[in-house]
């Protein structure tokens, strides 16, 4: 009886455990199964929020964000964060694997390899993922960020992107942020206060565009100074005739 009890027990115990590994996996499928159809929404849809900004409003917090078009910020700005986030934004689709490349053969060389995500990579983190860095997240922004790329054009990934990063805490959206730090709207950002902006984003929590270090200071005159000189390779940001 003892021994049939035990096989009784363990049966139970191994039917749980599949029951569980199940919901895992449905649960999984759901949760991937949003992003492939949100996705195409918006890209006629402006997306409501952000994972941060739900967290914001989950944990008791507000935020300031405000939408706005595209056509309604200063066109230096969608420049200067290309320039500064991912110059090669208008050539890839979704993930640069050159940038990939160097930042793997720098971590095998032990040293710290520099970042590697591009815009669409960053926000797909911004809107469905979550902020701490793991392998996990990476491996789950690459298909997004390539779907992402596949389903809106360059002009909507800049304008989500610019909508949704987050330049202080609480603070979401490039008009939030210009209003913040400059207190102008958007579309009038001077092509300094632009590369200020853009040269904070690796690092809102500690880089203030208003005060910059004398180091953010330096970024900043660099990407001003590529922007001015950058042409054609951001013909991607420009409006259809």
């Amino acid at each position: 009886m003892a021994d049939k009890s035990a096989m009784t027990a363990n049966g139970g115990a191994g039917w749980s455990l599949r029951r569980l590994a199940r919901l895992a996996l449905t649960v999984l499928a759901v949760l991937a199964a949003i992003p492939a159809v949100i996705i195409p929404l918006y890209a006629f849809v402006d997306p409501p929020f952000s994972t941060l900004m739900l967290r914001d409003r989950l944990s008791g917090h507000g935020y300031e964000r405000q939408w706005i078009d595209l056509d309604e910020v200063a066109p230096v700005m969608a420049q200067s964060v290309v320039v500064s986030e991912d110059s090669r934004f208008c050539a890839h689709n979704g993930v640069d694997w050159d940038a990939m490349q160097i930042a793997i053969n720098q971590w095998k060389a032990g040293k710290e390899p520099r970042g590697a995500s591009t815009i669409a990579m960053q926000t797909a983190k911004n809107l469905f993922l979550w902020p701490a860095r793991s392998y996990v997240r990476k491996a789950i922004e690459l298909p997004l960020a390539y779907y992402m790329d596949l389903v809106w054009s360059k002009r909507r990934m800049i304008e989500i992107y610019l909508n949704s990063v987050e330049w202080d805490a609480g603070v979401y959206g490039i008009q939030a942020a210009s209003r913040h730090y400059f207190n102008r709207p958007a579309s009038k950002l001077t092509p300094r206060q632009a590369a200020l902006l853009a040269t904070a984003l690796p690092l809102p929590d500690t880089r203030n565009p208003a005060r910059p270090s004398r180091y953010h200071a330096r970024l900043a005159r660099l990407v001003e100074q590529r922007t001015r000189g950058a042409g054609s390779w951001l013909k991607c940001l420009e409006k259809p005739a």
